[in-house]
């Protein structure tokens, strides 16, 4: 029933700005967390932005400055704003969600277990 629909990836120019869209139904976990991976031809999933309770977030240190995640709790749906775009940040972008739980190192973590089809982000330069 939990499913996950990202929208809003294209294609863009160096230094340009996406802004892509992540609408969840079925999910209506009181300790949810939700977050964008992306994964290049060849390359390993990498996580991006999370956000793992009110307030806290985690990001990339690839994309810190340039990319902010958001999420509109009344349509259920979550964002990543990406400005400034390089060709590096080229990749396949996923959204996913999951439960929040504590690491034993006691910082809060996401245990991701839903994830979208992917919306594909292209940036030349």
């Amino acid at each position: 029933q939990v499913q996950l629909v990202e929208s809003g990836g294209g294609s863009v120019q160096s230094g340009g700005s996406l802004r892509l869209s992540c609408v969840a139904s079925g999910y209506a976990y009181s300790s949810s967390c939700m977050g964008w991976f992306r994964q290049a031809p060849g390359k390993e999933r990498e996580g991006v932005a999370h956000i793992i309770s009110d307030g806290v977030t985690k990001y990339a240190d690839s994309v810190k400055g340039r990319f902010t995640i958001s999420q509109d709790n009344a349509k259920n749906t979550l964002y990543l704003q990406m400005n400034s775009l390089k060709p590096e940040d080229t990749a396949m972008y996923y959204c996913a969600a999951g439960l929040r739980f504590r690491a034993k190192s006691n910082t809060d973590e996401c245990g991701y277990g839903y994830w979208g089809q992917g919306t594909q982000v292209t940036v030349s330069s």
